[in-house]
């Protein structure tokens, strides 16, 4: 472990004055693109406007090809004259960055080695000169020939930058991924499937890698806390009749128990408080504020079990908000109403983690020798226990939920009827040593910027069926097809890293504690971050979720995409809370996050935070719904393409505009939103407007053609979304607060929690400290890019 710090931690890009050479730029017109880029980001028109120094702001924003991307399709928008701060948010939309393009073409030598000597002062030593000349050029001459030849034969290391290649690399490198190459990927590592050793698939990754050509890939382990199923199955149990029941709704008899497999010792919530408690059932429905301010007045709760379902909002969340009510226990399940009408999983146990990030003995920190350990074995007081549909219907004495006329009858608890229930829980907890597999590609011009690409491998125990396998053929089917290339001498200009992270299931732990381990580190040099977390969870629909400064590269790529297929739905790119090991990266390093996923639409459309269960292997089944792999095709070129780009744009290809225009979009019919809060917007979205047209064309004046310039852009640019990683939000939202609790909704997560609490709170000093942090995330936001256009404007000074 303290070896692989020495292997990220790679030296700064030099900056370096070669004597006798000449840099020598070019500007790409719309038919000659640097070498690497994608033919269709670019327009023409906007080509074509680049060669004016001298920018038109209200030209350059509204410039044809960039209007057909809305946040909010309804609309019609068009941005206003910087001069004039208008605080009217009916109109928003994103404007794309001029981003300047350029490649470095040969180096230009103008040194001239001179020979000079003396004449002669005999013309009888002319001949001896001569031949000796002649003798000595001849051997050099042989020399050069063999050491020239030998060098290009044996030294592919010696590797080019995308700048000065074919301009077709990126489908070069994409056309070598084979759906049938990653169907053999997949069932590979599925085999490994029932070890219950975690190293044993960990060493198989690692060497299927180190075989492709990743360089040093390397464990990194951690010994961490947690928390794991206990000898025998949790149980709930009908104190009227004494009926016994395993979470699945199966009997407690001994035969049952002989019969049942491991499943249900799975169906449990991690990090759960363990004990008996025997109360009264309250159905709660969702656990919304709402609901519980409903419940609260016709009934006591105090140490009594919430009936509470899955979904509409992050479960930490209604746990906290449960257990500051009173209650003292949880039965979890998931309603049949809420998923698609295809599935039936009314017998199905899942489990869930009440972990929010890393190991619980060490928080805020990494868990590496000598670190001290806290006894934290439990994140809550309640006694939380997943149970299936068809248990929670025998607990109401109701039959399940049924359809009638297309319309579902959820399940749900009469008011005046009382269930008093027994759950008993025991679970383990114990330090177990968690595996995380790391390779890279070292960049060529910025070996200190780093692109992570994650997937997770099967956790300790075995949930989410195929889905770890999914995402480990995608990463390592990108791999193959990289190294390909890389074999062949070319490299990015920025470096990638690979991650296969272990303990994702019980609260992303593997990627937690690889974060706290390296965050000065990562804080410094972390580019982007690319997620390849379960990639598969349906065949009808894509959904690519990005960060706001990403999300017109994602469109561009799948409009490029859709124009190879028959069906070419119309893209929705958002800023949702996801599953996964992003988290880190998002909420604590503040990174720009990019995934594409499949998912079914009727999953789509029912509550959101239904993927925070864990279902056993037979759950999902990833051939039935992908049989040709073909979805996983498009998963890794689509995910393949945006790495590449992100890695070998000499400017990165984020948009600082669209960082305004959604803070903006968040605000807009807020009625929370002061007057000074959309103020401090319209600032932002100024000072954007401006960095955009003055600071995002590097290629378009010789006087800024320098590296060390588009450098200092770059560093802008990959800090953009630091200053919206707030301090304190509640359990389970974002702490970036440019995401949102999902697609519906466009509010400032923070804004409408507290929106739905003011009316019962007895002071403003919540309300007031949220309004503060979103105040202090614009206002930073907009410092920053102001500070950036300061530096640019002096440099040009400084020069002229």
């Amino acid at each position: 472990m303290e070896h692989y710090l020495e292997q990220i931690k790679l030296p700064e890009m030099s900056r370096r004055d070669i004597p006798g050479k000449k840099m020598a730029y070019q500007k790409i017109s719309a038919d000659q693109r640097a070498s690497g880029h994608s033919q269709y980001l670019d327009n023409d028109d906007l080509q074509a406007t680049a060669l004016d120094l001298e920018w038109d702001m209200e030209k350059e924003l509204e410039e044809p090809g960039f209007d057909q991307f809305q946040l909010d399709s309804s609309e019609n928008q068009n941005l206003e004259h910087p001069e004039s701060v208008d605080l009217n948010l009916d109109s928003i939309q994103p404007a794309t960055s001029p981003k300047g393009r350029f490649q470095r073409l040969q180096e230009e030598s103008d040194y001239v080695s001179h020979y000079t000597r003396s004449v002669p002062k005999s013309n009888r030593c002319n001949f001896c000169r001569l031949l000796k000349i002649f003798c000595t050029t001849t051997i050099l001459f042989i020399l050069g020939i063999l050491v020239g030849y030998y060098a290009h034969t044996n030294c592919p290391s010696d590797a080019i930058s995308s700048g000065t290649v074919d301009p077709q690399l990126y489908q070069e490198i994409l056309q070598t991924i084979q759906a049938e190459d990653i169907k053999k990927s997949f069932r590979n590592v599925v085999e490994l499937y029932n070890s219950e050793d975690d190293m044993e698939i960990s060493k198989n990754i690692k060497t299927h890698w180190t075989s492709l050509g990743l360089e040093d890939v390397q464990f990194v382990n951690y010994s961490v806390l947690l928390n794991v199923p206990g000898p025998s199955p949790s149980t709930v149990t009908l104190s009227g009749s004494g009926q016994c029941f395993h979470p699945n709704g199966q009997p407690c008899s001994e035969r049952a128990r002989t019969d049942s497999s491991q499943d249900l010792l799975y169906s449990y919530a991690a990090y759960s408080a363990k004990g008996t408690l025997e109360a009264e059932v309250i159905d709660v429905s969702y656990g919304t504020a709402d609901d519980l301010k409903r419940i609260k007045k016709m009934k006591n709760i105090t140490n009594h079990i919430a009936l509470l379902k899955l979904g509409k909002l992050p479960l930490l969340y209604k746990i906290s908000l449960l257990e500051k009510a009173g209650f003292g226990g949880v039965l979890l399940y998931i309603d049949p109403c809420d998923l698609p009408k295809t599935v039936n999983s009314n017998h199905d146990t899942f489990m869930v983690t009440l972990n929010p990030g890393g190991d619980p003995s060490t928080p805020g920190y990494p868990s590496v020798g000598g670190s001290f350990r806290q006894n934290r074995s439990n994140f809550t007081s309640l006694l939380v226990q997943p149970i299936s549909a068809s248990l929670a219907a025998k607990l109401i004495s109701s039959p399940t939920a049924g359809t009638k006329n297309d319309i579902c009858s959820p399940l749900e608890l009469p008011y005046n009827e009382i269930r008093i229930v027994s759950m008993k829980i025991q679970t383990v907890t114990k330090f177990q040593t968690v595996t995380n597999v790391i390779g890279y590609v070292k960049g060529l011009a910025s070996p200190d910027r780093y692109i992570i690409v994650g997937s997770h491998h099967r956790a300790v125990y075995s949930y989410n069926g195929q889905e770890w396998a999914s995402s480990t053929a995608v990463i390592t089917a990108f791999i193959r097809a990289l190294m390909l290339r890389v074999k062949k001498g070319w490299r990015p200009d920025r470096t990638i890293v690979f991650c296969s992270w272990g303990g994702t299931t019980l609260g992303n732990v593997g990627s937690y504690e690889w974060g706290q381990d390296f965050k000065k580190i990562l804080q410094k040099n972390v580019v982007a971050y690319v997620s390849l977390h379960s990639p598969i969870r349906g065949n009808s629909s894509l959904h690519p979720v990005a960060s706001p400064s990403l999300q017109q590269l994602v469109v561009e790529k799948n409009k490029f995409n859709c124009t190879r297929r028959t069906r070419c739905p119309e893209t929705n790119v958002s800023s949702v809370q996801i599953q996964g090991d992003a988290d880190y990266f998002i909420n604590h390093l503040g990174v720009p996050t990019v995934q594409f996923t499949y998912e079914d639409i009727s999953a789509l459309e029912g509550p959101s935070f239904l993927s925070e269960a864990a279902f056993p292997q037979h759950a999902i089944n990833i051939e039935e719904m992908d049989p040709f792999f073909n979805l996983h095709e498009t998963i890794t070129k689509l995910s393949g393409e945006v790495i590449l780009q992100i890695a070998n744009e000499p400017v990165l290809p984020f948009n600082a505009l669209d960082i305004a225009l959604e803070v903006q979009n968040s605000l807009k019919g807020d009625q929370l939103s002061a007057h000074h809060l959309l103020a401090v917007a319209a600032r932002l979205r100024e000072s954007a407007e401006l960095f955009q047209s003055d600071e995002m064309r590097p290629a378009n004046d010789p006087k800024e053609r320098a590296p060390v310039r588009v450098r200092m852009l770059n560093d802008i640019l990959q800090d953009m979304e630091k200053s919206f990683v707030v301090r304190q939000v509640p359990p389970g939202f974002y702490r970036n607060i440019l995401y949102h609790m999902d697609e519906k909704t466009s509010q400032f997560s923070i804004l409408m929690e507290v929106w739905e609490h003011c009316s019962s709170l007895t002071s403003n000093d919540t309300l007031q400290g949220a309004l503060s942090e979103v105040l202090n995330s614009i206002n930073s936001a907009q410092v920053y890019f102001k500070a950036g256009l300061e530096v640019f404007q002096s440099v040009s000074v400084a020069k002229n």
